[in-house]
């Protein structure tokens, strides 16, 4: 099985999970459930049996009633509570039964429906838990004709090598996944029933088709029992098979231990599951083919691709399933309660540059060699383009404390990918990559998490389409994006409406595949960290006054990289040391980019007492330690050239105006509404309702320093406001509970850890969604 295949299943997998989710409170506003008087659970082996107790346990599913082909079962199952009643003959009690649990093996699923079908009352639900649901669906046509309009097929994605009644687990289903297979024949309400019936135990329930189910199961559960069953047959026929066994290391018990379950059941499974089994193995069989000949020719560089990808799709599936990584749904929602913080003290360092992050794993795997990148933020923006570039075949080492290696494939060496590019929240990793994408010769889907999905892409779509890209996104111009691969993109002179960094960079990274010259003209300097990293790989950019372009055509030549520490996330400290009473701090290794230093500026006009120490340039950015004194900072009108220099920094620079002295007045920031969140409106919310007095307006806001109190506000699951609010409880009069911040972990992972060090007095609360 390919890793992008892979790959491209979990996807599917966690889209279906999402939708899932937001269906789950109509789910359980129609408590089918509690209508059920007589549950029938055909089969008290694993599945079954846990299924009983948990009903049981929830006080759902009425009068519980087990059968089983074994009367010890049945009667240890009625000894320990597990059911009511129940025998060996489930005729005897069909007709009373409202709901009925078929948990045999699937090669026995037909036979039971045929004991079932001339007692089986109209009203009267029935679902399974049969792995394969092609060869459940094809028993119960051949019973019935058709599928009964009240079965819902479904499968729990759960269980263990023990089995019978004594194996049972009341908790076996808590958190996992169920899979609901609904047919269009199937009513809502019968639908409803069954799902609560599996949510009652503790599952997360999902919906799929029954082919994209039997395809997705067996290449990620019948697959590896299968690989499975066969090392350790084939090990255990070896002339030194004790031998081999008794040292063994812990890799091998871990991967055989699935061997041990149930040889009939597995038997039974392949047998049923059989096409979707062998296409599987054939794609395991392929993927294993070409990892034998990079071994047979010592090929290092295609072995550690194979390992690289391998590694990072494991890691990017378990961070999928916990609901941690590149999304922002977590399976916990984040809480901080901060208290007034003291004075803050001594030197730190924040984590790497987001944007030169980002441009260094685009670049350098673009570029023809290897790349070394020492200081990476390893956090989950960054990580999603690392991730997008492993998805079209790129081979990346890392990241390992900050330190990635890119193996380069050249301008034109990238693959199609399995599926849609996933970029979790990244806005900047969509509007980049749309601009490299433009230039492929393969067609890509570029797609994100909610609050991605609501983000205007036509500001780069446009562009882009002039230059010759197919490019479509869905209603009002928002992700996904769908980029047509093959186009030949021609250069263009595009006067941007709009001060971004992000649409310049599309354009000029769209125009390394174009024909002639590509320039970009913008009316507002942005930061230049494209055009810098683009001539330190070796590839020209012509810059003149407000305006950029280079030559299409050429190629990048890998560099090492050391990402300077992001200002946008030493602003907070900026802010932090500035507000806090009797506090210094020393902020090291910052990159001051000219097109980045609005922050620093704007402090200044406010009286903050801020002074750069041991400056340098590194990889072409200027670098400097910050030191930062507290100040009685006043407030200003902004000038508006400054105002694209720290689009990024106004939240927390928000709360530096609500500690200063008199009015601070904000125009000309209308980029600040179409970020993760409308940070305009959400920062004036919760400055108003922390006591702030505060007007907003449509192109920014004035605020009026004062007194911060307490209270509670809401970041919208934007990771600055979060942040920011974390820094005004150094001037609060009491706690700030700061709700949502789970995001945090997007652009500063480490945060609390690193501002409690440092003085502040923030406490992290979550609640299990």
């Amino acid at each position: 099985m390919r890793i992008a295949d892979l790959l491209r299943h979990w996807k599917r997998y966690w889209e279906l999970y999402q939708v899932s989710k937001a269906n789950q409170d109509t789910v359980f506003s129609n408590r089918e459930i509690d209508t059920v008087k007589t549950t029938l659970v055909i089969g008290l082996g694993l599945i079954g049996g846990s299924l009983a107790l948990a009903l049981k346990k929830a006080g759902l599913g009425g009068h519980i009633i087990g059968c089983d082909r074994d009367q010890d079962e049945v009667e240890l199952a009625i000894s320990i509570g597990m059911i009511d009643q129940g025998s060996v003959r489930a005729e005897d009690w069909i007709e009373q039964a409202d709901l009925i649990v078929i948990s045999v093996p699937v090669i026995a699923m037909e036979s039971v429906m045929a004991q079932i079908r001339p007692l089986l009352r109209p009203d009267t639900i029935v679902t399974d838990v049969g792995s394969s649901k092609g060869s459940v669906l094809a028993s119960a046509e051949k019973v019935w004709g058709s599928l009964p309009d009240n079965f819902v097929l479904g499968h729990p994605i759960a269980g263990s090598e023990k089995s019978g009644v004594a194996a049972a687990l009341v908790d076996l289903y808590q958190r996992h996944k169920v899979i609901v297979t609904p047919a269009e024949n199937n009513p809502q309400a019968a639908v409803r029933c069954v799902t609560q019936m599996w949510q009652a135990c503790g599952a997360e329930v999902l919906s799929m088709d029954i082919p994209h189910h039997d395809e997705v199961l067996a290449a990620t559960s019948h697959l590896p029992h299968l690989l499975a069953f066969s090392l350790v047959d084939t090990l255990a026929r070896q002339d030194e098979s004790l031998e081999i066994f008794r040292y063994a290391a812990g890799g091998f018990r871990d991967f055989t231990r699935i061997a041990a379950s149930d040889p009939v059941m597995w038997r039974d499974i392949f047998t049923a599951n059989q096409r979707a089994v062998l296409k599987a193995l054939t794609e395991f069989e392929q993927g294993l083919a070409i990892l034998r000949t990079a071994v047979e020719q010592s090929d290092s560089d295609a072995m550690l691709g194979i390992f690289t990808r391998a590694k990072s799709a494991r890691e990017h599936f378990s961070r999928i399933l916990e609901n941690s990584a590149y999304i922002p749904m977590q399976n916990k929602l984040i809480h901080y309660r901060a208290a007034p913080g003291g004075a803050l003290s001594g030197r730190l360092r924040v984590p790497g540059d987001k944007s030169i992050s980002h441009r260094s794993i685009m670049l350098g795997s673009l570029a023809e060699g290897t790349t070394h990148i020492k200081g990476f933020l390893e956090g989950e923006d960054s990580l999603a383009t690392l991730q997008a570039f492993r998805d079209m075949g790129v081979v990346i080492e890392g990241p390992h404390q900050g330190e990635v290696t890119v193996h380069g494939v050249g301008l034109h060496g990238l693959k199609k990918p399995a599926g849609p590019l996933y970029l979790g929240n990244s806005g900047t990793s969509m509007r980049l990559l749309a601009g490299l994408m433009a230039g492929q010769s393969f067609d890509v889907e570029l797609t994100g998490d909610a609050s991605l999905t609501k983000r205007p892409m036509e500001r780069v779509a446009k562009p882009l389409r002039e230059m010759g890209a197919v490019v479509e996104t869905a209603e009002g111009g928002r992700p996904p994006m769908l980029i047509r691969g093959g186009q030949q993109l021609k250069g263009i002179d595009y006067v941007m409406p709009m001060a971004s960094a992000q649409v310049k960079s599309c354009v000029l990274l769209a125009g390394l595949y174009a024909q002639g010259e590509t320039q970009t003209t913008e009316p507002a300097p942005t930061r230049d960290h494209t055009e810098r990293m683009l001539t330190g790989f070796g590839y020209s950019v012509a810059r003149n006054g407000a305006s950029a372009s280079l030559q299409g055509g050429g190629k990048l030549v890998a560099s090492d990289i050391d990402v300077p520490s992001d200002i946008s996330s030493a602003a907070f400290f900026m802010v932090a040391g500035s507000i806090a009473p009797d506090s210094e701090i020393v902020i090291e290794h910052v990159g001051l980019n000219p097109t980045r230093v609005g922050v620093i500026n704007i402090l200044k006009l406010m009286g903050a007492d801020i002074t750069l120490e041991n400056e340098a340039e590194v990889g072409g950015e200027p670098v400097a330690d910050i030191r930062v004194r507290s100040a009685q900072l006043k407030g200003i009108d902004i000038p508006e050239d400054q105002v694209p220099l720290a689009i990024d920094e106004f939240p927390v620079l928000f709360v530096a105006a609500a500690c200063a002295e008199g009015v601070t007045r904000l125009r000309g920031a209308e980029e600040l509404r179409v970020k993760e969140s409308d940070r305009i409106q959400v920062m004036a919310d919760g400055l108003l309702a922390l006591g702030v007095d505060c007007t907003v307006v449509e192109d920014g806001i004035d605020i009026v320093g004062g007194v911060i109190g307490s209270g509670s506000v809401h970041s919208r699951d934007d990771h600055r406001i979060a942040m920011s609010f974390a820094v005004a409880s150094l001037r609060s009069e009491g706690e700030i509970f700061i709700e949502d911040c789970a995001n945090v972990a997007t652009s500063f992972p480490g945060f609390v850890e690193l501002a409690n060090g440092a003085g502040f007095n923030l406490s992290v609360e979550d609640e299990s969604l």
